[in-house]
């Protein structure tokens, strides 16, 4: 497994709020100068990612990242012709750049793993893994082929630098593309706009999922569980799984959540990135729900390049299979993550095979939709808890004992708490809370005066401080 340079300043810590503060002061007060603050933010994003003394030296990586792909952004501009169409020479130019921010990526993320067992004959060296080198990467990757296909004009170097380094998506993404966030750069951004009670409801959903109900569930049941499955019995690895599930949406929501309403206070709206998932009936709806920047950034610049569905049926499942177990790789260098890809296509191939064949054995439905659509849940549901052994466990062997203990295992379950229960329970029956109440709420909450904002604000994060453990792990993707 590789070695992980120190993480930037955790959302949910004092440090940061003394950080936000500062940048928000600055991003306002220096807004109305356009190039001076896109170089202050730039500047205090820059530090944002080396304030660890392990990620210090990485910082130079992620200043030659942005020098050398806006340089390679220029180029690609250039040597399109009449109306943005390729040309030989801009096709040649973006291969160059992908093959240059692959190469980077596959010597910090995947040498220790060749080295080590598929390429024996290559020499062993730790690799120090730069945090946040696969979201700013893929970022780097779909403004040059977005400049290639003629999607997108080139950034001035201030902007690229910005739209590379910005704090709040650098480290766990959403995955912004340069066409979302370049117009926002140049447009006059008033401070008394500010969705304030939509960030507000953000930011403290994001910090109680993280620091409350992921922190709770690792420490009580998930941690325990994986970390010796072969001492507990099979319903304390059941529930564990299923806390794994809530764990890692609670963990990686909520960092999205934070980081979208801290760019809404500064002006910037993100994309969604999480939409219920576990609300999904199907695999296809799931990738509709999780993840969404990543699982957009994969059908549009892999399996769409892949072929999609264009070239047959055989292709389009070998093209679901192979994007897949790219994306599981793409989470880490490790058989285990393959596995979780390779889960997830195939189980995509299947149910799109089944579905056609479906449809025309049985054009009319055969169970009552109600039925029909708690059997997709639960298969649905299941199948990605399947796969979350395999994301979570530290080695084949390790999931494969999980999978045998719930299967053949015996023993009591001292860990399967009423309130580990309940904490899943919840967590479940907050993907089916309806979006109208969620805004309701907010609308209500931004009808407040700013007296009674402060103070419902207190009261909350003072309840998400009691209820959370002392200290916060990092965030479960900051690994990615």
């Amino acid at each position: 497994m590789p070695v992980y340079g120190g993480a930037p300043v955790l959302f949910p810590t004092v440090a940061f709020a003394v950080f936000f503060v500062v940048a928000f002061l600055v991003n306002w007060l220096l807004r109305p100068h356009h190039h001076v603050w896109l170089l202050a933010v730039a500047a205090l994003s820059f530090a944002f990612y080396g304030y660890a003394p392990g990620s210090r030296r990485f910082v130079l990586l992620l200043l030659a990242s942005a020098l050398a792909n806006w340089l390679f952004g220029e180029a690609i501009a250039r040597a399109l012709g009449p109306d943005r169409t390729r040309t030989p020479a801009s096709i040649r130019l973006v291969r160059a750049a992908v093959v240059t921010n692959l190469a980077v990526l596959g010597y910090f993320k995947y040498y220790g793993w060749l080295a080590d067992g598929l390429l024996p004959f290559i020499p062993y060296r730790e690799i120090v893994l730069p945090v946040a080198i696969s979201f700013f990467t893929f970022h780097a990757l779909s403004y040059v082929i977005d400049i290639g296909r003629g999607v997108i004009s080139p950034m001035r170097l201030d902007e690229f630098a910005l739209y590379l380094s910005f704090f709040p998506h650098l480290v766990a993404g959403p995955i912004v593309r340069a066409s979302e966030f370049q117009p926002q750069l140049r447009e006059p951004a008033d401070p008394r706009r500010i969705p304030f009670a939509e960030a507000s409801r953000l930011i403290v959903a994001g910090l109680f999922k993280k620091v409350v109900v992921s922190s709770y569930l690792a420490t009580e049941i998930v941690d325990p569980v994986f970390g010796a499955p072969a001492a507990h019995g099979p319903l304390e690895l059941l529930v564990a799984v299923y806390a794994y599930a809530i764990q890692i949406y609670a963990d990686f929501s909520g960092y999205t959540d934070i980081a979208i309403g801290c760019a809404l206070l500064l002006g910037i709206r993100f994309p969604q990135n999480f939409d219920a998932p576990y609300r999904a009936l199907s695999l296809q709806d799931f990738w509709r729900r999780w993840h969404m920047t990543l699982s957009r950034w994969l059908r549009d610049y892999l399996y769409i390049p892949l072929g999609g569905n264009r070239k047959g049926e055989r292709r389009t499942y070998v093209n679901l299979g192979l994007t897949m177990v790219i994306g599981g790789l793409w989470h880490g260098a490790a058989w285990t993550f393959v596995i979780w890809g390779a889960i997830h296509g195939g189980f995509l191939a299947v149910e799109r095979w089944v579905r056609e064949r479906w449809r025309a054995s049985y054009p009319d439905p055969v169970l009552p939709a109600a039925a029909s659509g708690v059997l997709r849940w639960v298969l649905t549901f299941h199948v990605v808890c399947l796969a979350w052994i395999f994301f979570r466990a530290d080695s084949f062997a390790t999931a494969s004992d999980v999978i045998a203990g719930i299967v053949a295992g015996s023993g009591p379950a001292p860990l399967v708490t009423t309130l580990v229960l309940v904490t899943i329970g919840l967590a479940l029956l907050s993907q089916f809370v309806p979006a109208a109440a969620v805004e309701t709420v907010q609308r209500g909450f931004a009808r407040w005066g700013p007296a009674a904002q402060v103070a419902a604000l207190v009261i909350a994060l003072t309840t998400i401080d009691v209820l959370g453990p002392d200290g916060v792990a990092p965030f479960i993707y900051f690994q990615f």
